[in-house]
């Protein structure tokens, strides 16, 4: 038996859903003590997230309805990937659509993988500065609100478990340290 250690080897994967986010396999995978286990994975094309700092230190987030959840969240900017698109234009195209932000300094944060025990979604991240105003331009089934916060109080809000998503705690966390708030 070659070395396994810390490795599964799939035996066999079938599509059990194919969705217009996301697709389910069903696999069966050997372990590395010759077992068998099963995995169900969650396909996902990744997402995108931006934190758009003001010169001030403060930062643009949105408020939005999330269904699975049943209330509103505050987030950083995001959206998903399209199948083989650039998580750095995809980035630049969510800030502007969802805050009508521009940016001069785009500083790359690094992924991060929100659910890697059964789901293959990557979150690339974003630090925009240099921020210029011009027109917000949701998508038509997109409906969310706009609101700018000091980043000192929103790692507050982290830190207190205000801010629920895991992909804007990270960003204002990271963007804080960054920026040394």
């Amino acid at each position: 038996m070659e070395n396994m250690h810390l490795e599964e080897k799939t035996l066999s994967s079938s599509v059990e859903f194919e969705g217009k986010i996301f697709t389910i396999t069903h696999d069966i995978v050997e372990l590395e003590n010759g077992s068998t286990a099963v995995r169900d994975v969650l396909l996902h094309h990744g997402g995108v997230c931006v934190i758009p700092v003001t010169e001030n230190n403060e930062i643009y987030m949105v408020k939005q309805y999330r269904y699975p959840f049943r209330r509103v969240t505050l987030e950083v900017p995001a959206g998903k990937l399209e199948k083989g698109e650039d998580h750095a234009e995809c980035g630049r195209r969510e800030l502007l659509e969802e805050t009508g932000c521009v940016c001069s300094e785009y500083i790359y944060l690094g992924e991060m993988y929100p659910t890697p025990a059964y789901n293959t979604e990557v979150t690339y991240m974003y630090l925009a500065k240099g921020l210029e105003i011009r027109k917000q331009d949701l998508d038509e089934d997109e409906f969310l609100d706009v609101v700018t916060l000091p980043i000192s109080k929103a790692v507050d809000m982290v830190m207190k478990d205000e801010i629920k998503d895991g992909k804007t705690q990270i960003a204002i966390l990271k963007a804080a340290r960054l920026l040394g708030i």
